[in-house]
This record gives C-alpha cells, sequence and structure tokens, in this order.
C-alpha cells in the first residue's frame, strides 16, 4: 500500500459563506496551513484537487439543480424559482462567489482520490469533503453538493461491490444514507448527536437494513464515541470486510462547538481513524462539520498525522503557533480563547460515565446484529 496522499486546494482560501454565517471561518486552508507548519507535508504526496465537471456532478445531482448552481455563480443572485425549488439562497445555504466551484473542487477531489484508491489501494484525506447533507436537487445543511456520495459511485463505477460509510460528524449523514438506502453495495453508519438538525438517523432507522445510527445524547464524551467504535464500528468492519471505507470526520462532536452539545475530544475522532484506516485496502477520509476554527484545524491535521504516524508535539512549533494566533472568531468562544488552542494540537481526552442512552443504543445494535 502506498504512502497516504492529502487532497486540498486554495480555492478555500478566502472563501466564506458570510460573514455572520458559521461557515464564515477558515478551515480547509488553515488545516493545510498547519499540516506544513508542522513539517508533515511532503509536497510529491499533495494533489491540488480536480474540479468536479458537470458530467461528474449529475452521476448524483440534478442537470436542473447544477445548472441553477451555475447561475447563482455567474450572477451572484438566485431567482425566486431557483430558491424555492432548490433551497439555494434559503435554510443557511448562501449565495456567496464561489457557489458553485467550491463544492465542484470538494466533489472534484472526493472523486479523485476513490478513482485513486479503486485503481490502486491505498489512503487519501481530504478535508474539503465531507459536505453529507446535500440532496439530487437542493442544497441542504450548508451543502450544496454531495461529495461523499458521488466518491461512492466512482468506486461502485469502478466495480467495487462492498462499500462502508462511517459519518462522526455531530449531525446525521443523511443525504449519503438516502442516496444509498436501497443499495446493499453500501453500508452507512452514522454517529451523531440525537435531537439535532436535521433530525434524521434514529436508532431504529436501519435503511432497509443497510444502515447502522447511533444518535448520542448531550454531553457524550470520548467514553461514548469509543465505546460505539469498538463495539459497534470496529465489529462490523470486521463483518463486512468491505473493499473500501470513506470516514466523514466532522469536527463538530468537539466540546468547543458552537453548533452542537456533545463534549468530545479530538483524540476520540483520531481512534476512529486509527482503527480503521487499515480496515480495508481503501480508505478515503473527509471533513465535514466545524465551527471552531481552532479544533477544526487541529482535528484534521492530528488526522494527516495519524495517517502518517506522526506523534502530536507537546507545544507546536513557532510556525504552527503563529498559525493558530492568526484566527479569529467572531463568536462567544472567540472572544477569549484558551491558550491550548494556539500551542497544542491534542486536547486532553475528555472522559466521562457511558451515557445510559449509548449503552442501550449498543445493547440494541447487538440484537439487531
Amino acid at each position: 500500500m502506498t504512502a497516504p496522499l492529502l487532497i486540498g486546494s486554495e480555492i478555500y482560501r478566502g472563501s466564506t459563506y458570510g460573514p455572520k454565517h458559521p461557515l464564515a471561518i477558515p478551515r480547509v486552508s488553515t488545516t493545510l496551513d498547519l499540516i506544513r507548519a508542522l513539517g508533515w507535508l511532503d509536497p510529491a504526496r499533495y494533489i491540488d484537487s480536480p474540479r468536479a465537471t458537470v458530467a461528474e456532478l449529475t452521476r448524483f445531482h440534478t442537470p436542473d439543480y447544477v445548472a441553477a448552481l451555475a447561475r447563482a455563480e455567474a450572477t451572484q443572485q438566485v431567482n425566486a424559482a431557483d430558491r424555492e425549488r432548490h433551497r439555494i439562497g434559503a435554510d443557511g445555504n448562501p449565495v456567496y462567489r464561489e457557489i458553485f466551484a467550491r463544492p465542484a473542487t470538494s466533489a472534484g477531489g472526493v472523486i479523485h482520490a476513490c478513482r485513486l484508491t479503486a485503481a490502486s489501494p491505498g489512503v487519501v484525506h481530504v478535508p474539503g469533503g465531507g459536505t453529507h447533507h446535500g440532496m439530487p436537487d437542493r442544497a441542504s445543511g450548508f451543502c450544496y453538493v454531495n461529495d461523499a456520495a458521488l466518491g461512492i459511485l466512482a468506486w461502485l463505477d469502478a466495480g467495487l461491490t462492498n462499500i462502508l460509510y462511517v459519518d462522526i460528524d455531530a449531525h446525521h449523514g443523511d443525504g449519503v444514507q438516502a442516496a444509498f438506502h436501497d443499495d446493499a453495495r453500501v453500508f452507512t453508519l452514522s454517529v451523531h448527536e440525537a435531537n439535532r438538525w436535521p433530525f434524521s438517523g434514529e436508532a431504529d432507522d436501519v435503511a432497509g437494513g443497510h444502515a447502522a445510527n447511533f444518535p448520542l445524547p448531550e454531553g457524550a464524551s470520548d467514553t461514548d464515541m469509543l465505546a460505539v467504535l469498538h463495539h459497534a464500528i470496529v465489529p462490523l468492519a470486521a463483518a463486512l470486510r468491505p473493499q473500501a471505507i470513506m470516514l466523514q470526520c466532522g469536527a463538530d462532536a468537539l466540546a468547543e462547538d458552537p453548533l452542537s452539545r456533545l463534549a468530545m475530544s479530538n483524540q476520540a475522532h483520531w481512534a476512529v481513524v486509527r482503527a480503521l484506516m487499515g480496515a480495508a485496502p481503501r480508505v478515503v477520509l473527509l471533513g465535514g462539520g466545524g465551527y471552531n476554527p481552532w479544533s477544526v484545524a487541529r482535528c484534521w491535521a492530528g488526522i494527516w498525522g495519524v495517517l502518517n504516524g506522526h506523534e502530536p508535539p507537546a507545544r507546536l512549533p513557532e510556525a504552527a503557533e503563529a498559525v493558530m494566533r492568526r484566527l479569529t472568531l467572531n463568536r462567544a468562544a472567540g472572544r477569549n480563547p484558551p491558550e491550548p488552542w494556539f500551542t497544542t494540537l491534542a486536547d486532553a481526552p475528555r472522559a466521562a460515565d457511558i451515557k445510559p442512552q449509548t449503552e442501550a443504543l449498543l445493547q440494541n445494535f447487538r440484537i439487531m446484529a
């Protein structure tokens, strides 16, 4: 198996959904800057993301919707019909400068990662991917294009027949589950916060037998995530023996995130990566949610470290610390950031007693299995 590859793009630098939007923050660009400042990136293993073509996007999305996105970018506005039908410019999905080019780049990176690994098994990290709420004909949950679904379709088109999709974002991976609801070749598993938008992914939702959902209660910690990992995710991967695993690593389950009420550390996310990176010959890791720029960059840069066997430094080197000190956040959490956000990569573990709801989820999963 070849050394891990990293796919990124400069399109994310300076691209924003608008000053008051949760995605006003720099995430992918900061992640790439931090990885480089840590000295962890061999330029030969970095790939500049291609942009998905219209033909590639319409493998999942409707031609009318893709055309509406392109129109919105060209005109920087949306007409009433497109807003109503496709939810562009509505529901937290604003018209912004790169409304077509940026999602097409995310999708192009994930499609490319899946095509590369289909041809030659390996591991690819695509932090710009993970827009798991996108629907075939509409934007949803800040997601205009479902790059995860498009990547999985690229694997299927290459002849793979046994794929596991794991999603640890704080929000249920509804778009991906819906995309493969009736396809026995793809099993989707989502660990997310219960009673949070999009208000789907209940424990009894098994999508015709091709899905498992773990809605964790508010305050769920590393203990809960590790319990799900060791008692559900790892045994499922061992039983399925997938040809490929896609892992969506949304960072909004971390304790500092303003859009969830989970209480995990980035070490919980890294444990999932560590457990799955060798569980299939092909592994593609995506980004996803995450609305605190410090915690997102530290989490996703740390994933690249895990993939390459790098231990996080006790203190960030000067260049890496400078990357973190340049960040700002116009929310309560950004008014007085704690010093470790600037100086460390690894969070202190956040362990607590396992939640009774988590224990019940795992018991029911064993019964189902």
